[in-house]
């Protein structure tokens, strides 16, 4: 019995030995594993710490990317002084604009925008080879006021890239300041924004639409002066550059004497009260250099019963511009019910030209712009309402009238039949926007335009910019043809044949070959002369 009670007892000894052992063994290892464990914690927190630092770096180093794709379909329609008309009733566009947009801190942004615009299917014909226009001036080479408005191919364009510096004090007041620099947002600008469906861009609409490059600097004075939203702007821009391409000429981006001088823009936007509702702004600027073709006649055929054609001259420049304008809008007619939501507008701008001194080499004569060799003033106002129709529509009527040299920046506007704002004579636009979903809405929109006096579309010289009274060239092609003159493609015939019955109804012979040339003139013009255009339009817009 002893010896086995000798022998449980040195079994149990042996067991408790072994089991001190182990738990030694035991702690030791778990020591060890959680000094391991907050290592593997430190270098974790040094890592989330280094990827947090990525994430922001990367959140602020990125460009933000926006897309904004418009699909329309438009009804036009011209009618000709002389009686026809033209048109397309199923032009089909789409519209693609890239927004980007970064900001490495705040005080600093970068804005751009890449853009498509394009006819359905395919670019259209090449107007080198085919007679009626040249696509260095309207799609963007010679002038790229329009460069992103006009239609072209699936090519992506720079309709904007700018950046802005956004100041804290300037002069060490507390007036807040900006600086930009670049292909500006010129195009879209306030109170034509509106019938877009876009954010009101730099310019007053009613007299600049247009795409350009230059700079802006603006002050904020309503801290300093107590006065919602008061502040004025500089702005300077160049519209072209005169300098011979690489390797045309020995010394390239040298100015060409033989070419066009550089066009120049620079005036203030000045806003004297804004509190968000009542929106007040003003506009001045000066244009230099501006251009513009010359009617060339050329007589030929018989001498004593010639014919007259008539041919562009070469662009040159005319001379100077001023402009101006004042637009208020009211955002809101009460504090709530349905007027909250209501908008009203009114605008009225100026412009005044200067004609350069000397003679025209094209002509012989003295320089004229838009017809006149006198400095010559022309007006515009514009008024109109933006009212809720249900909780995602709204519904447009705007209404403008151009005296007979009214001239404004507003080539870029966006119609397919030109710009309304620039009609000499009157134009009624009606249109209503309607939200599908938070990414798509789609627009209904009517445009007429009614014009008085020729040249709402052209640029500054005599060829397509002179304002003439439609009614007289309508009265004098139509006398033409009634005193036995034909017109044709080529031009107007049997000048001599009118000058001799003007001279049987009683005219002297120097005042009958006067106005024989005159209607001749004027049957030649009368084709290429619209007196009304209308633009019927229907878009979907996918935005976000």
């Amino acid at each position: 019995m002893k010896k086995i009670v000798t022998l449980s007892l040195i079994a149990t000894m042996a067991l408790t030995g072994v089991h001190a052992v182990s738990n030694a063994k035991l702690a030791s290892q778990l020591n060890a594993l959680e000094t391991e464990l907050a290592d593997v914690k430190k270098q974790l927190k040094k890592q989330n710490k280094k990827i947090n630092k990525v994430k922001a770096h990367d959140a602020g180093d990125n460009i933000k990317w926006g897309a904004d794709l418009r699909t329309a379909i438009d009804n036009i329609n011209y009618d000709m002084a002389d009686g026809t008309s033209a048109g397309k009733s199923d032009l089909m566009s789409l519209r693609l604009w890239l927004n980007m947009a970064y900001a490495p801190d705040s005080h600093n942004v970068f804005k751009g925008q890449l853009s498509m615009n394009k006819a359905f299917g395919a670019d259209f014909r090449d107007p080198f080879t085919t007679p009626g226009g040249s696509r260095a001036l309207s799609l963007g080479g010679m002038f790229d006021w329009t460069g992103n408005e006009a239609l072209t191919d699936n090519s992506l364009k720079v309709r904007q890239a700018y950046w802005l510096y956004l100041g804290d004090e300037a002069f060490g007041l507390d007036m807040p300041w900006t600086f930009s620099l670049g292909r500006r947002p010129s195009t879209n600008g306030f109170l034509a924004n509106l019938r877009d469906d876009d954010p009101a861009q730099s310019p007053l609409g009613h007299v600049i639409n247009v795409e350009f490059d230059g700079l802006s600097s603006k002050l904020d004075l309503s801290n300093i002066t107590g006065i919602p939203g008061m502040s004025i702007k500089l702005c300077m821009g160049q519209g072209s550059t005169n300098a011979s391409p690489l390797f045309a000429t020995a010394t390239p981006y040298a100015n060409e004497g033989n070419q066009l001088e550089d066009i120049q823009l620079a005036g203030f936007i000045f806003e004297p009260y804004n509190d968000g509702q009542f929106i007040v702004k003003s506009t001045w600027y000066k244009a230099f250099d501006l251009p513009g073709m010359d009617a060339i006649p050329t007589i030929s055929g018989n001498p004593l019963n010639p014919s007259l054609s008539i041919a562009p001259s070469a662009f040159t420049q005319y001379g100077d511009m001023q402009g101006a304008a004042l637009s208020v809008l009211v955002d809101g007619l009460t504090d709530d019910g349905y007027f909250a939501d209501a908008k009203l507008f009114a605008s009225f701008a100026w412009s005044k030209t200067s004609p350069q001194g000397g003679v025209n080499p094209n002509t012989g004569a003295a320089y004229q712009m838009l017809g006149s060799e006198d400095s010559e003033t022309g007006t515009s106002f514009w008024i109109g309402a933006q009212l809720p129709v249900t909780e995602k529509g709204v519904f447009g009527l705007e209404f403008n009238q151009g005296s007979q040299y009214w001239r404004p920046f507003t080539y870029a506007e966006d119609t397919m039949i030109g710009s309304k704002i620039a009609t000499r004579g009157n134009a009624i636009e009606a249109y209503f926007t309607y939200q599908l979903t938070d990414a798509l809405s789609a627009q209904v929109r009517y445009t007429k335009l009614d014009y008085e006096y020729t040249g709402s579309q052209g640029f500054f010289g005599n060829f397509s910019g002179a304002s003439n009274k439609i009614s007289d060239i309508k009265a004098g092609a139509a006398a033409f043809t009634q005193l036995g003159g034909t017109v044709d493609a080529t031009g107007a015939q049997n000048i001599g044949v009118v000058t001799g019955n003007l001279i049987a109804q009683g005219l002297d012979p120097a005042t009958a070959q006067a106005t024989a040339g005159q209607m001749a003139g004027a049957a030649v013009f009368a084709p290429n002369v619209v007196e009304a255009a209308e633009d019927f339009r229907f878009y979907i817009r996918y935005r976000f």
